[in-house]
C-alpha cells in the first residue's frame, strides 16, 4: 500500500448499521482515476462484493458524497453506493445480517489502475447500541428477542413481525428509545395446516405486561406474510394502538387462522400457473395469489374496519412478490367505505418488496421461503435505498405519534 494515500471513514469507522458514512480518500496524484471496493461476507459465510471508479479532483482527494462514480457496480453521486451495491458472485443471494450481537463489517480499499492497492479501512456497523440489552425470550409460545433501551423508561413497546426470525429492525429500533420484541411468524417449517392467532396475542400481553413499556397500547411492524397476522391483531384483539403494514396482503395468506380454536379466516391461496420465468432465472410470482375481491375468497379477506388502533399502509409499486400497492389499495377504499379515518399511507414508485432498514445490500432476487424457488423481489436499486431511508423515519415518526400512555383494554374483541 502507499503511504501517501488515505482513506478516511467519518465521522468515525465505527457506528451503527443505520447510520451513514463519509468517504474520502486523499494523496492520490491529480485526476488519477482510481477503483473503490468493498467487500463483506454474511451470516452464512457469503461473500458480497461492490466497487465503483473515481477521479480524484486537482488535489488529489475523493469524496464520495460530492463525487460522481464513473463506472463499476454503479454510477453517478452514492455516498452510501459501496454498501447498497454489494453483491455475491452467485445469483440470487440475500445478504443474512441478522443477529444483532455480531456488527456489519464492510472492508473497504482503494486500488490504482493496475489493481495495486494504496489504501484500506473497515467500517464495523453495529446493530446493537451502548446500553441497549438483549432478552432471549421462551415462555409458552413466545420465542423470540426482547430489546430494552437503556434506562429507567418508560418506553413505547413495539412487537416486530418477521417472517423468520431477524433481529435487525428491533435491535435498530431499541436504539432509538422502543421496546421491541422480535418474533418470527414461522420458527421452522411453516404448518399449512392452521396458524393460531392465539400465540401472538400472548406477544402483545408479555410486552404489555414489561415494567418498562410506556403504554398499554403496543405498535406492530409487519412485512411480507407478518403483515396478514399484524391486521389481524388489530381486528381480533384489544391493545393494539398502532400498525405497520409494509409490502404484505389485505387476505389471510395461504394457511387457515384460528383464533381461539376456532377459524377466523379462510386463505387466500397460490395458482402456481401464474409463475413467469425471466432471464435471470428467477421467478415472478407477482399474480399467484388469488383474487382476494373474488367471492369465494371472501373468508380469507381482513375486516380491518374492526380495529380500535392507527394504519401506516406502505407499498412499493415495483414490488415483484406481490400487488401489494392494490391490496393497498382495496384496504384503504374498504376502510373509506365503513367511514374509518385511522390510516394513512405512503407508496413508493421505484421500489422493491423487501424494503429494510437503510444502508444494507439491495437484494434484487432470492430464495422464496415458502415456493422454494428463486423469485424477483424487484425494485430500481438507486430509489429503492432513498425509499429505505424514507421510511425508516416515517415508520418511527408513526409508531411514536400513536403510542401512547392511553389506557386499553385485555379481553379480546371476538
Amino acid at each position: 500500500m502507499s503511504a501517501q494515500v488515505r482513506l478516511r471513514l467519518l465521522p468515525s469507522a465505527r457506528c451503527l448499521f443505520d447510520e451513514p458514512i463519509q468517504v474520502k480518500v486523499a494523496g492520490l496524484r491529480s485526476k488519477q482515476v482510481v477503483t473503490m471496493r468493498a467487500s463483506s461476507t454474511d451470516e452464512r459465510g457469503l461473500v458480497f462484493n461492490s466497487s465503483a471508479s473515481y477521479r480524484a479532483d486537482d488535489r488529489g482527494e475523493i469524496d464520495l458524497k460530492r463525487d460522481a462514480a464513473l463506472s463499476g457496480s454503479y454510477v453517478g453521486v452514492e455516498p452510501m453506493g459501496l454498501l447498497r451495491s454489494l453483491k455475491a458472485d452467485v445469483l440470487h443471494k440475500y445478504f443474512y445480517k441478522n443477529r444483532a450481537l455480531e456488527p456489519f463489517m464492510v472492508k473497504l480499499s482503494v486500488h490504482d489502475e493496475e489493481g495495486r492497492k494504496l489504501a484500506e479501512a473497515t467500517n464495523e456497523r453495529r446493530l446493537i447500541g451502548d446500553g441497549v440489552s438483549r432478552v432471549p425470550v421462551k415462555k409458552g409460545n413466545i420465542q423470540g428477542v426482547l430489546f430494552i433501551p437503556p434506562g429507567e423508561g418508560p418506553f413505547p413497546a413495539v412487537l416486530d413481525l418477521c417472517t423468520f426470525m431477524s433481529e435487525k429492525r428491533a435491535s435498530l429500533l431499541a436504539n432509538k428509545g422502543f421496546m421491541v420484541l422480535a418474533l418470527p411468524v414461522f420458527i421452522d417449517k411453516p404448518n399449512f395446516e392452521r396458524m393460531n392467532l392465539d400465540d401472538f396475542e400472548e406477544a402483545v400481553r408479555f410486552l404489555q405486561n414489561q415494567p418498562k413499556a410506556s403504554s398499554k397500547g403496543v405498535g406492530v411492524i409487519s412485512q411480507s406474510k407478518g403483515c396478514d397476522i399484524a391486521l389481524s391483531l388489530a381486528a381480533f384483539v384489544q391493545g393494539i394502538a398502532a400498525v405497520v403494514w409494509i409490502n404484505g396482503c389485505s387476505s389471510n395468506v395461504a394457511i387457515p387462522l384460528y383464533y381461539k380454536n376456532r377459524q377466523i379466516l379462510s386463505p387466500l391461496m397460490f395458482n402456481l400457473r401464474k409463475v413467469l420465468p425471466t432471464e435471470s432465472g428467477a421467478k415472478l410470482v407477482k399474480y399467484v395469489l388469488e383474487d382476494p375481491l373474488a367471492e369465494k375468497n371472501q373468508g380469507s379477506v381482513i375486516p380491518i374496519e374492526r380495529a380500535d388502533g392507527h394504519f401506516l399502509f406502505v407499498a412499493s409499486e415495483d414490488d415483484l412478490n406481490w400487488d401489494s400497492k392494490g391490496y393497498l389499495d382495496h384496504m384503504v377504499e374498504r376502510l373509506k367505505r365503513h367511514g374509518k379515518k385511522n390510516f394513512e399511507s405512503v407508496t413508493y414508485p421505484a421500489a422493491g418488496h423487501l424494503l429494510e432498514p437503510p444502508y444494507g445490500p439491495h437484494c434484487a432476487s432470492a430464495l422464496h421461503w415458502l415456493l422454494r424457488f428463486p423469485v424477483v423481489w424487484g425494485g430500481e436499486p438507486k430509489a429503492h435505498a432513498a425509499a429505505e431511508l424514507h421510511l425508516w423515519k416515517k415508520m418511527r415518526d408513526f409508531l411514536l405519534a400513536h403510542l401512547s400512555c392511553s389506557a386499553a383494554h385485555t379481553q379480546s374483541k371476538l
